[in-house]
This record gives structure tokens, sequence and C-alpha cells, in this order.
């Protein structure tokens, strides 16, 4: 399966981190975040890899090449981020089959290899990882709503009031009818393209739509702090301070 990775963000939250280097590159226990990203998609048997770039783009391209574990990679450049969307749109010359997407900001330990085989399974023209999150953070994510039988009715980008704690996290498997869904976007209140859009005109067109349930973790690596949590998971040092009530 071909594999789309989106690394063009500029990562302003992330500072110092990224004053010399776009979000991708930022290192987590002693490698960057996209090598985090690649390692897991040779594992899952990518063929390809299509990175998006942008941000110092130069500094990505340099370090990688043109292949990474003997799989090769292609680039996309996004000059403007105008959101997921918008950034999936890029690739859409490079793709020609069902294809995994990753958010180059994330770090998982997670059940990725659930999505793959549901969606082959299935046959559906989109699978992704979801968790609940705390109801606080939830506006922060695209948030998925439900109906009586756990199904995804609908999928709302970053609201106001969130109608839901669940969420869609960083991975997802997609059928080239994403491209066709990606071109009837609006720009939201925000001004972006959002892939969470694109998912709900799939959704509301009738197709097939897997969500399956995180089992692990997983980080979207947006502040310093995020960083550093990773890195603690990752080397089994962390421990949630979260209070167990009575």
């Amino acid at each position: 399966m071909q594999a789309v990775v989106l690394a063009a963000g500029k990562g302003t939250r992330l500072r110092p981190l990224t004053k010399d280097k776009p979000k991708g590159m930022v290192e987590v226990d002693g490698k960057p975040i996209l090598t985090h990203c690649f390692d897991q998609l040779v594992e899952l048997g990518a063929d390809k890899i299509v990175v998006v770039v942008g941000y110092k783009k130069e500094v990505i391209i340099s370090h990688y090449g043109d292949e990474y574990q003997e799989i090769p990679i292609t680039y996309a450049h996004q000059r403007e981020q105008n959101g997921l969307a918008h950034a999936l749109l890029t690739v859409e010359d490079h793709i020609d089959d069902d294809f995994m997407l990753m958010l180059g900001d994330n770090i998982f330990q997670a059940n990725l290899n659930d999505v793959v085989r549901r969606q082959r399974e299935d046959r559906a023209d989109a699978a992704f990882l979801v968790e609940e999150v705390d109801w606080e953070d939830a506006s922060r994510y695209g948030v998925c709503v439900t109906n009586d039988y756990g199904e995804i009715t609908e999928v709302i980008e970053k609201p106001e009031d969130p109608p839901s704690n669940l969420v869609m996290t960083g991975f997802y498997t997609f059928t080239p009818e994403i491209f066709h869904a990606c071109h009837l976007v609006q720009p939201s209140n925000r001004g972006e393209y959002e892939i969470s859009e694109a998912i709900d005109l799939l959704i509301r067109s009738g197709r097939t739509i897997d969500a399956i349930r995180l089992n692990g973790w997983r980080i979207d690596i947006g502040y310093p702090e995020d960083r550093d949590e990773a890195e603690q998971r990752l080397q089994g040092k962390f421990q949630s301070t979260e209070m167990v009530s009575d």
C-alpha cells in the first residue's frame, strides 16, 4: 500500500524547537518525528512514501533523500498551509490506489495495523483510528458524531461546542475517492480546507467508513511538553499525573 505523510507545517507552537527546522524534524527519543512515522509505515507494508513538504522543506529532503529503507520517497510541495484536505490534493497525481495517510507530527504506539486490515476487509472508502479525549480538549480535533449503533454519522472540525468527545487521530487509510471529496470541500470558518469535511462528504454520500478505537497511545506533538511526554512514553518513563478518584 502506498503511504502519504503530511509534513508541511511550521510548528509555530513548538518554537524554539522549530526555529531552524520543520516540525517533522524535531527529535523525539533521539530521532526526528518523521523517522518514527516512516518506520511504522514501512512496518505496515508501505511500498512508496509521498511526503508533503512546505516550511523549510530542504531540511527534510536533504536528510532523507529519495528513499528510506529502500522504499522510494516522492516529495510534493504545499506552497501555502491551507488545511489537510488542501495538503492531500498536492499528492493526487502521485497516488493511484488505496493508501495510508499519517500526520507527520504524531507519535503512535497503537494498533495501526487494525486500520489497514479493516479497510481492506470491508473495502471501505475510509478507515481511521478514533479515541475519546477529555471534553475540554475535543475542540482541538475533528469530532465524530455517532448514532445508537456506534456508527459515525458526522464529522465536525474543531467545533466550539463539541457534541462528542470521540475524535479522529492522525492515521487513516483511503481509496482515491477521497480526492474527489477534497475537491468539493469549501473553506471552513478558519479559512482552511478540512480533511474532516471531506470525510463527512463521503459519509453523506453513503460510502463505507470504518472507525477503529485506538488501542495504545498516540501524541500529537503540538507543544514542547507534548514532545517531552512522547519521549518519556517511548522510554517507558512516563507516569500520569491524573489523580484517581475514590
